[in-house]
């Protein structure tokens, strides 16, 4: 029965309560000026019910005020604990969360309204009853009544102190029922989870797509520029010429993978990101040449026109070469590639391999070289198969160039 009296939650929940009352004051003096009017020709219970009517009907329309919702829901949040979702502080445009908002409202101001009333008015009512035995009467305020005197009216102290302790629970009761109702009336719609679910979606396929443009840019760059340098340095002194070509290699990768690195971090950031670096088929010279002055015998057959190709499929098949060729850098060592690139007129083709038993070092680690090329295929509605054929490693790509959405679509931009 005491277990109430020493929580600090019903005494916050005590104050939401109360501030509730004191909101519904204004109210009770707007609907009680307007029915006054009419008050000499209704009886009273029609005068009581039209009041309570034009209160709550002010107390609804008030509530669809966006700043009224956002007030209750911080009081709420801040009263009656975490339990209150944090979409109660957040503004709503649809208009059944903005009746659920005036549901609750209606129900703080009136229940707070009786509670804020008998917290005033029961107090004294309990003080006044220890002196019952002694004066034989019971005052409060202006009014009186007879009671018996001596141990005859020791029961009234003692319902006095009963009903300050009812008092307690009751608030502990209609705080739990405001937390139980905050869910069902502060909380989302099905429609705002709906767009919430879609806004995690897209913040889930953009930091995927963020993650797969740093693996294949950043990766493939410090690959190159690792094996560029321990080239360049092994040669230093016997072959000058070499060196400055690697260097010059070194530099163009850096580069590059600098203007990748960031746009990356400046969506990170949530910053305003430069224009992110559109790599296409266009710029694969540049990228096998990257790589034969890193040592790997690149042979290259392209047929068909590059140029024709739709943007989104051209940059993600240059990605794709391009992990491929840092695969063979990470894994294989300095093997000879073969790439075979064919665009037709309904796909492009595209095949890279290379021999198992190169004379390269593979070396360690791993990584989601093959699970992003795969997402890749799969956005632009391709097929892609990876594995070992005859001695070599061969990954084979099909890509459809008339999927029928567009490229905006397919890449996710």
């Amino acid at each position: 029965m005491l277990g109430p009296v020493g929580r600090e939650s019903t005494y916050r929940r005590w104050v939401y309560l109360i501030i509730g009352g004191a909101l519904l004051v204004p109210y009770v003096f707007l609907a009680s000026t307007l029915v006054s009017v009419a008050s000499d020709r209704i009886p009273v219970w029609l005068i009581v019910a039209l009041i309570l009517v034009v209160m709550v009907a002010a107390i609804v329309v008030m509530s669809f005020i966006p700043a009224v919702r956002v007030i209750e829901g911080t009081a709420a949040r801040e009263l009656l604990g975490d339990a209150v979702p944090e979409h109660a502080t957040r503004r709503v445009t649809s208009w059944p969360a903005r009746w659920r908002t005036a549901v609750w409202a209606v129900s703080h101001l009136l229940i707070g309204g009786v509670v804020s009333g008998v917290t005033l008015a029961l107090p004294p009512a309990v003080v006044s009853s220890f002196a019952v035995p002694f004066t034989g009467s019971f005052y409060l305020g202006e009014v009186s009544a007879p009671m018996p005197k001596g141990w005859a009216a020791a029961w009234i102290p003692a319902l006095g102190v009963l009903s300050l302790l009812l008092l307690v629970h009751v608030v502990s009761w209609c705080g739990a029922l405001f937390i139980r109702l905050a869910p069902a009336l502060l909380g989302p719609t099905p429609d705002d989870e709906l767009v919430a679910l879609r806004r995690r979606a897209e913040q889930l396929a953009e930091r995927n797509r963020l993650a797969r443009e740093l693996h294949d840019s950043v990766g493939h760059a410090l690959s190159i520029v690792t094996v560029q340098a321990a080239a360049a340095r092994r040669v230093l002194a016997a072959d000058p010429a070499f060196v400055d070509k690697a260097l010059g290699a070194i530099e163009e990768s850096a580069r590059s993978a600098l203007e990748d690195l960031d746009h990356v971090l400046g969506l990170l950031r949530e910053d305003r990101a430069p224009t992110a670096p559109q790599w296409t088929l266009d710029d694969l010279p540049g990228l096998l040449d990257r790589t034969r002055i890193a040592g790997v015998r690149v042979e290259s057959t392209v047929e068909g026109e590059v140029s024709r190709l739709p943007a989104a499929v051209s940059r993600e098949a240059y990605r794709i070469v391009q992990e491929c060729l840092t695969n063979v850098l990470r894994h294989a060592g300095k093997v000879p590639v073969a790439v075979r690139l064919a665009v037709g007129q309904e796909e492009l083709v595209l095949d890279i391999d290379n021999p198992l038993d190169g004379v390269g070092a593979p070396r360690p680690g791993g990584g989601r070289g093959l699970a992003g090329m795969r997402e890749r295929v799969t956005v632009l509605r391709g097929q892609m198969t990876a594995g070992v054929d005859d001695g070599r490693w061969v990954v084979a790509v099909r890509i459809p160039l008339r999927s029928g959405v567009r490229d905006e679509e397919l890449v996710g931009e």
